[in-house]
């Protein structure tokens, strides 16, 4: 259970850390400077690299601590939590409740920031629009862009 204990604490640690970075990356997409957009989304991979063979550890640690408890493979914390005498009881609860938490934080942290690339994208393309005279509309069934009919627009040069 100690094993367990310990390998959930460093996913909680390294959760914090994702929510760390999607808000650093949020605040880079807010600011509109785009310099650091790419260094962001790599620190979040990296976080969700570290996370994914982290989790690895987590189950072998939970299958090991449910044959310990009389348990089928791959429990749930619930179901651990259910089976553990105290103080491992409480422990577990807390880090499931942790988790729960911190999932909900990073979901909506990963939403608004999909909300802002997409404004981004938007208006990017709609300054592309205006300076090349044409849009896109979209895509034909064959994949290939529609597009509308060349616009008049005025740009100055002198910038």
């Amino acid at each position: 259970m100690e094993k367990l204990s310990l390998i959930l604490w460093r996913e909680r640690e390294l959760m914090e850390q994702l929510s760390f970075k999607l808000e650093v990356e949020r605040l880079v997409l807010a600011s509109g400077r785009t310099r650091w957009l790419a260094a962001a989304t790599r620190e979040i991979e990296d976080v969700l690299a570290t996370i994914r063979e982290t989790e690895v550890l987590r189950a072998v640690a939970a299958d090991e601590a449910a044959a310990e408890l009389g348990l089928p493979p791959d429990p749930s914390l619930a179901a651990l939590a259910a089976a553990a005498p105290e103080p491992w009881q409480g422990l577990l609860l807390d880090h499931r409740d942790a988790f729960v938490a911190m999932a909900r934080e990073i979901a909506e942290l990963s939403e608004q920031n999909k909300g802002l690339l997409t404004a981004g994208y938007r208006s990017a393309r709609a300054t592309l629009s205006s300076i090349t005279g044409t849009g896109t509309d979209g895509y034909a069934e064959d994949g290939s862009a529609v597009v509308d009919a060349p616009r008049s627009g005025f740009l100055d040069k002198a910038l």
